[in-house]
């Protein structure tokens, strides 16, 4: 498996083991995984922003830091309005350690191989999440507020989705 998938991969698995298990994370873990997520998101936002070739690469990048710090920000008030602490758990951490590792892998790229590397996370990364919120986050955030606000950022997250597949069609129709 390509260490490009590692973060995607974590996430996915961790979802699907605790919709087998019929047993979400708690609120305070449904915290610590979306900050970690939009972290994650953000610090390979930061690095493509530096090293991207492709102007489309970049504008993607920036857009990625400033919608996910959005939503951290976002969350991170409604968890201190809620009095929640996040708290760590096996799908944030290995989502840390997912997002570590792509930042090594891309750190070693460059031009338009970095460009590639970097979206082609991007789409594996989204669909990733998309498919975590909808099948564990949402189902298993029990404060209203939490899951309100799940919905409501979900939609930003597809966006992302189809404008990374986009970008992806068209660094493959250019050689990239």
């Amino acid at each position: 498996m390509k260490p490009i998938y590692v973060a995607s991969m974590a996430l996915l698995a961790a979802a699907g083991i605790a919709a087998a298990e019929g047993a979400g994370p708690t609120d305070p873990q449904i915290a610590a995984i979306v900050v970690t997520a939009n972290q994650v998101d953000i610090d390979a936002g930061k690095l493509a922003v530096s090293k991207a070739s492709s102007s489309k690469v970049k504008d993607f990048a920036k857009l990625m830091i400033t919608d996910h710090t959005g939503v951290n920000r976002s969350a991170t008030n409604l968890v201190t309005k809620l009095h929640v602490t996040p708290e760590s758990s096996d799908t944030s951490r290995n989502l840390r350690k997912g997002g570590d590792d792509n930042l090594a892998n891309l750190g070693k790229l460059n031009g338009s191989a970095f460009d590639k590397a970097y979206v082609d996370h991007e789409v594996a990364y989204h669909q990733a999440v998309l498919d975590a919120v909808d099948k564990t986050l949402i189902p298993s955030a029990s404060n209203a507020e939490l899951k309100a606000l799940l919905v409501k950022v979900r939609p930003a997250f597809e966006a992302h989705l189809e404008h990374a597949k986009h970008l992806q069609s068209s660094l493959a129709g250019s050689g990239a």
